[in-house]
């Protein structure tokens, strides 16, 4: 059973469209998620750089 029960009578813009919405929301929620790991290793990276000296 698809997710989207109409998926077979929609246009192919409407697939397109509905596609590129759910790749954006998996990317969006990825970044989210790395982000403060991102920023502490970035940090951490500075801190080390200057303890360093």
């Amino acid at each position: 059973m698809p997710l989207i029960p109409r998926w077979r009578y929609m246009t192919d813009e409407a697939k397109a469209l509905t596609r590129r919405t759910v790749v954006s929301a998996a990317v969006l929620l990825l970044f989210r998620g790395l982000l403060p790991w991102v920023v502490v290793a970035v940090v951490a990276w500075w801190a080390w750089k200057a303890l360093s000296r």
